[in-house]
């Protein structure tokens, strides 16, 4: 442990967060040892720790789907507590770095090869086509400003200001979830709204209920509420169903401590510790809480209209139906297993561990008697087990399905992220740079046991994997910590089962300009 003084202001600061100095001083040892990589041993493929669904399997997993829906077994949990900062970053160092913001000014930066002018300039030019123009139009209107004028005479600074700051829309300061994503003809939607509406095509069950949870900031929970309530009575109307929507707020418990470039706890200006927000790792206790039984986890980002919803929800049909499948077997195994040391039933489980579940005991134990299988059959099946879906890498930032050595020397799939790969070794960045394919956040997870109890599922996270980034605060830089990810440590000792899906089912908005992408159009 690292030997840090605590002063009693400190002790009584972390209380209030309900982190304990034992818990902070670990913190501290990644940034002062260094985070663990993963041990790459290759790439999922196709085949190999891939599955490719046939057609042939399609039905049977689409008749699991629906029973299980409509019994209200499924619920879909949307990461959503993220800003759109990043999404209007290049729009805000413009308005930032050019002092008029015209269109000369923006060209000419252009033509030098400036990247956020470059982007601006796509933005201006696809400016109509985004969902949100109207709105944007009817606000610079009231303050008696012509957005077409505006733009004819290339003056883009008014316009800007009226979409990212608290004189207008506030876009920079929302969360995703409520910025229009989406035009048609009967009205905009927001990127909540797109998420109820894709609950209505795999979620709902025979009583017409859709049961979603999404993850909020503390900040903006009054704004998520005030949206819910305005737009769910339009949904439950249109489509006839009725929408169970919750809420959680990150706790700030899963705070990390932030150190300065010696790792040292870095302090503000008051001589107070900073913390920041453990990452999307933190929601695994938000998850936890929940105490759910088949969950979708599906970023606040990636959805589209409604013209090109119905591959996704075949798909989503089909990794649940898929997790069902493999999920009624498992609990048949655990079942006969507690009461039975029987060769042919012990041999048969083993068999489907380690052919469907990719489960591989550790090469300095093989098992070699049945007592031995048993036992790791009986530890290994009573698991939460996730289903995710695989696109092929079109070299989109994220991370990527891997076969990983374990440190009892056995294999597993992960997902991994660059960030947990040491890139200084030739051979680790030889494996990561032959990945076919990467996760797009489309995960369906069981996580009840074979009798129906709810998993503790902070029990089976990878603590060592952990990432750390480089912040900045009161202009001075910072280093933080992120707990595992979600769907990275956070799940590492979860069964995990990779399936291929169409790219067509991954269109996240990571800048504004992805909006302006056909899928989006």
């Amino acid at each position: 442990m690292v030997q840090v003084i605590f002063t009693e202001k400190d002790l009584k600061q972390m209380a209030t967060l309900g982190i304990t100095a034992a818990e902070v001083r670990a913190q501290l040892e990644f940034f002062q040892q260094g985070i663990p990589f993963q041990k790459l041993i290759r790439p999922c493929t196709v085949g190999d720790g891939i599955i490719k669904i046939s057609n042939s399997d399609v039905s049977e997993l689409l008749k699991k789907h629906k029973e299980g829906a409509d019994r209200g077994r499924f619920l879909k949990f949307v990461p959503a507590s993220g800003a759109a900062t990043r999404m209007f970053a290049q729009l805000a160092k413009c308005l930032n770095l050019y002092p008029h913001l015209s269109h000369a000014e923006i060209t000419s930066a252009a033509d030098a090869g400036r990247e956020e002018a470059k982007e601006f300039l796509q933005f201006v030019k696809g400016i109509k086509n985004f969902a949100f123009y109207s709105e944007l139009n009817s606000i610079l209107a009231q303050k008696g400003l012509d957005l077409e004028i505006l733009l004819q005479q290339g003056e883009y600074r008014q316009l800007i200001e009226i979409l990212l700051t608290e004189q207008g829309l506030n876009y920079a300061q929302l969360p995703k979830a409520l910025i229009k994503f989406h035009a048609y003809p009967d009205g905009n939607r927001t990127a909540l709204e797109e998420h109820l509406v894709e609950a209505v095509g795999y979620i709902q069950d025979k009583n017409r209920v859709c049961r979603l949870h999404f993850t909020i900031s503390p900040e903006q929970e009054k704004l998520f509420l005030q949206h819910l309530s305005t737009v769910r009575p339009e949904y439950e109307k249109k489509y006839q169903v009725g929408f169970q929507v919750d809420f959680s707020l990150q706790k700030t418990s899963t705070n990390t401590i932030a150190v300065n470039l010696n790792n040292q706890p870095f302090r503000d200006k008051e001589g107070r510790l900073v913390f920041r927000p453990g990452g999307h790792g933190a929601l695994i206790e938000n998850l936890n809480a929940i105490k759910g039984d088949l969950i979708y986890i599906k970023n606040i980002d990636n959805v589209v209209p409604d013209r090109l919803k119905s591959e996704t929800f075949l798909w989503k049909k089909i990794l649940g139906g898929f997790l069902i499948k493999i999920q009624e077997k498992v609990f048949g195994y655990l079942n006969e297993l507690v009461n039975s040391q029987e060769e042919k039933l012990i041999q048969e489980a083993f068999e489907f561990a380690h052919d469907e579940l990719f489960l591989l005991p550790p090469p300095h134990n093989p098992l070699n008697s049945l007592k031995d299988k048993r036992e790791f059959l009986l530890t290994k099946l009573n698991r939460p087990i996730r289903v995710g879906g695989m696109v092929k890498n079109q070299g989109e930032p994220g991370g990527g399905p891997f076969w990983v050595k374990g440190k009892d020397g056995s294999l597993s799939l992960q997902v991994v992220e660059s960030a947990q790969v040491n890139m200084n070794s030739e051979k680790q960045r030889s494996i990561w740079n032959r990945a076919t394919h990467f996760s797009p956040v489309d995960f369906v997870c069981a996580v009840r046991d074979y009798k129906g109890k709810p998993f503790d599922l902070k029990k089976y996270v990878d603590p060592n994997a952990v990432f750390i980034s480089q912040k900045s605060k009161d202009g001075e830089t910072l280093k933080a910590l992120e707990l595992p990810g979600l769907w990275n440590g956070g799940m590492a000792d979860w069964i995990t089962i990779f399936i291929e899906v169409p790219l067509i089912t991954f269109n996240p908005v990571k800048t504004i300009n992805d909006l302006l992408r056909p899928e989006h159009q």
